[in-house]
């Protein structure tokens, strides 16, 4: 709701300051007074584009501020959190309008654009007035009105996540199909390289020593010359293996002397266990090389081959099998694509059985409800002065297609008098009947999802009496679910108010200014009676007043 708006250097307002409350605020005053001015401030807040010639004369600027509680507006809560706009439970607007006719928007102090403004105001305020209707305006509000009045807003948001799954699977479907033709050329690639791997009969084995291996087989003849060198140094009869061995010997007489050479002769031990397994390591490595010799040209030809699989793929030849192996999981996911293809052709037909199932659902429960409502507040028009008058939400089926918000549009159709064609609602004319139709609307559907503060601005021009008494008691009822602010000249509307605000217009200095003040009972009833009486006030006009204000508390 809203709970306080501050006015500085709009038109006549230098600085003005206005709580609110819950229920029905009523807002009266002379002709010029100003009262169209709060209105405007309101009609700002919620996203209207500003004019240079609002700026007060004299002033540099013209700044509107206003603040709500949001705890209960779970849908306010959840876009400006999607905004990083949130700051707990409240929501702080203000309007800059700078003398050159720019203008600039903040929520709960950050700058935003006007079209984010006008998002969150569309969530707080409902402006009601001679030639504006915010929300009613909107063909995708009459669906919102109906739906509530329904109960079949939770169906409409199930088949909406019906409806963006079936069009996320569908994106799929349509991306795989999209690239079939490129899918089958790689996967055509994939196939030639990889039997161009298998045909090379690779091992990492191979791979890891081949390179290696061929230095070696070009270099056995000098290899062998030095290995056989070493090989007798190390084991013939005065070679070191040999004086190790004759060493530990010795070694192991003379511990039975001094024990502690027993951990030499365990190091000489070691050692010449070292030597042995050298030898045989030499030795082996000398059978090898002797047999590679004449391998070399085989192993150059085979390198080669490599190196050139190598460049082809971009890689180390010792990285090729990693790179058969990736090959093989490539191919295995474009063996898989079908699969998936089918999979989702499944799940999107599932998913649009499921639409039709519940899109059937949600528009007979319109439909009932479509007509129930219309019968309801064409009942109210009539007694809002518009005799003939008629209503109707008129549901036009669409194609078979799956789409968000059912299988059908919804527009509300009226015809004001007896005789006449039934007109979009947007077409009326009249601004006063637009009103009240706006008005019978809101009433009827009191227990829906609208903005919880409404603003009804002289919604009761060109009626009196009885009528003007009904207005008066549809805005106290609708005030029971809502925060409605009424500016009204007629002292049946007024008397209903559970709080009156009056609006007076004040001379100072050759400057003409605003004032707002909260009137009490007394107050209250000295103003009804000058609406009812004029300036003289009688004590006939007075007591009508009193009993006014005593039959709509």
């Amino acid at each position: 709701m809203l709970d306080s708006l501050n006015i500085k250097n709009l038109v006549v307002v230098e600085d003005l300051d206005i709580d609110f409350k819950l229920g029905m605020t009523v807002i009266t005053g002379e002709t010029g007074a100003g009262k169209s001015i709060i209105v405007q401030a309101l009609a700002m807040i919620a996203g209207r584009r500003s004019d240079a010639s609002l700026v007060r004369k004299g002033a540099q600027k013209a700044e509107i501020t206003a603040s709500f509680s949001i705890e209960s507006n779970p849908s306010v809560l959840a876009y400006l959190e999607g905004q990083d706009l949130e700051n707990d439970f409240e929501c702080i607007i203000r309007r800059v309008i700078l003398s050159d006719g720019k203008s600039h928007s903040y929520i709960n102090g950050s700058k935003v654009p006007l079209s984010v403004l006008s998002e969150v105001g569309g969530f707080l305020i409902d402006m009601h007035g001679q030639n504006e209707h915010q929300l009613l305006l909107r063909p995708s509000h009459h669906r919102i009105l109906l739906d509530d009045y329904a109960g079949s807003q939770k169906l409409c948001n199930e088949v909406n996540d019906i409806v963006n799954s079936y069009q996320k699977i569908k994106g799929k479907i349509d991306h795989l199909r999209n690239n079939n033709s490129l899918l089958s050329a790689q996967k055509d690639l994939v196939i030639h390289q990889l039997n161009e791997l298998h045909e090379a009969e690779l091992s990492v084995d191979e791979l890891s020593s081949i390179e290696d291996d061929y230095k070696a087989s070009k270099n056995s003849s000098q290899l062998t010359e030095k290995i056989s060198k070493i090989l007798s140094a190390l084991n013939d009869d005065h070679g070191v293996n040999n004086i190790l061995i004759d060493g530990e010997t010795v070694l192991e007489q003379s511990k039975e002397i001094d024990s502690r050479l027993d951990s030499i002769r365990a190091l000489i031990a070691g050692a010449q266990l070292q030597v042995q397994e050298g030898i045989y390591d030499l030795t082996d490595y000398l059978t090898k090389i002797s047999s590679q010799e004449d391998n070399s040209m085989q192993l150059e030809q085979r390198i080669t081959f490599l190196h050139d699989l190598g460049r082809k793929h971009n890689c180390q030849i010792k990285e090729l099998i990693n790179i058969q192996q990736s090959l093989e999981k490539s191919l295995r996911e474009l063996d898989s694509s079908n699969e998936t293809l089918d999979k989702l052709n499944e799940e999107l037909n599932q998913l649009e059985t499921e639409y039709y199932i519940q899109s059937t659902e949600l528009s007979a429960k319109r439909k009932k409800a479509s007509n129930a409502l219309s019968e309801e507040v064409t009942s109210l028009m009539q007694k809002l002065g518009m005799p003939g008058s008629e209503i109707i939400f008129r549901m036009v089926d669409l194609d078979k297609e799956v789409r968000l918000n059912g299988a059908e549009d919804i527009n509300i159709h009226v015809k004001t008098n007896a005789g006449q064609d039934f007109k979009p609602l947007n077409k009326i004319a009249s601004g006063g009947e637009l009103s009240r139709v706006s008005l019978a609307l809101s009433v009827s559907g009191s227990n829906t999802e609208l903005t919880p503060s409404v603003v009804f601005d002289e919604v009761d021009v060109g009626i009196s009496g009885s009528v003007a008494e009904i207005v008066g008691q549809m805005l106290k009822q609708l005030a029971k679910n809502y925060q409605v602010i009424c500016v009204t000249h007629l002292a049946q509307v007024a008397a209903q108010g559970n709080h009156h605000l009056k609006v007076e217009k004040i001379q100072k200095n050759d400057m003409t200014f605003t004032e707002v003040v909260s009137l009490n009972r007394e107050q209250r009833a000295d103003e009804i009676a000058r609406i009812l009486g004029g300036i003289k006030i009688s004590e006939k006009t007075r007591i009508a007043a009193e009993e006014m204000i005593s039959s709509g508390s």
